[in-house]
């Protein structure tokens, strides 16, 4: 029993980034009705942006480690920032309108785009951030077998969860959750209502980035390494677990 329950422990962190990536995929999903295969390779890209930034202003800039984090953070919230305002318009709005295959094979060149980013970036070496915040914690005792959990992995579970709390609520209160809504359920009724669904889908994706960027920040700083070759990995799941959740509620699929 305490193998199983250390075990279960240890799954927490893991299900807390595809539970954010799984939000952020569904939010995009429901205003397009199209699969984004570029999902994946995002979060890949912004975690290897958060590392390289790191490491390089720790290494040339001789910034403490917690200042080189910040400036990595900043660095991948304004690649994430661009990378969305250039997808929604350019890729996504244009092509939710076409057939479903049209986006598919976009974003599969965007996926390809963004791991080969990736690969370059990083010279297809892996850059590595030490341990951080590693010292256990003890959760509860069981045969008198302890079960823990590092204080970086309590930190990004309370992080994810707060970031899904904040993000549903959002959904649910705000004028745009309500436009989102509507342009989910029906997007002809919700245009001829006068919803924008050009700055709907931008604000979507907007969100659904933000989503990400906190997910691979979490990965980057738990694992110490995101690899390039992680994003077609992590789509896939991604996708298979929004579709067993189903696309109408974010989060149950989260």
């Amino acid at each position: 029993m305490a193998y199983f329950l250390q075990q279960a422990a240890n799954g927490l962190f893991p299900a807390a980034i595809y539970g954010l990536l799984a939000y952020g995929y569904t939010l995009t999903f429901a205003v397009t009705r199209r699969a984004n295969l570029a999902h994946g390779a995002l979060f890949a890209l912004l975690g290897q942006i958060t590392i390289l930034a790191t490491v390089f202003s720790y290494r040339i800039f001789r910034l403490e480690l917690w200042a080189a984090l910040i400036f990595g953070i900043a660095l991948a919230a304004a690649f994430a920032w661009v990378i969305s305002q250039l997808v929604s318009r350019h890729v996504f709005e244009p092509l939710a309108r076409q057939s479903p295959n049209a986006m598919i094979a976009a974003t599969l060149a965007l996926m390809i785009v963004f791991l080969e980013l990736g690969r370059i970036a990083s010279d297809a070496r892996d850059f590595w951030l030490p341990p951080m915040l590693a010292a256990p914690a003890t959760l509860l005792s069981s045969g008198g077998i302890a079960i823990t959990l590092t204080a970086i992995q309590l930190l990004a579970i309370a992080a994810s969860l707060a970031a899904l709390g904040a993000a549903n609520l959002f959904i649910r209160r705000s004028a745009f959750g309500k436009h989102w809504n509507a342009m989910a359920q029906d997007p002809l009724a919700a245009s001829l209502c006068g919803i924008d669904p050009k700055s709907t889908l931008i604000r979507t994706v907007l969100v659904s980035s933000g989503l990400t960027l906190i997910a691979a920040v979490l990965a980057a700083v738990y694992y110490g390494n995101v690899s390039f070759g992680e994003g077609l990995t992590y789509g896939l799941k991604i996708l298979l677990i929004s579709a067993a959740g189903g696309f109408a509620s974010p989060l149950v699929s989260a």
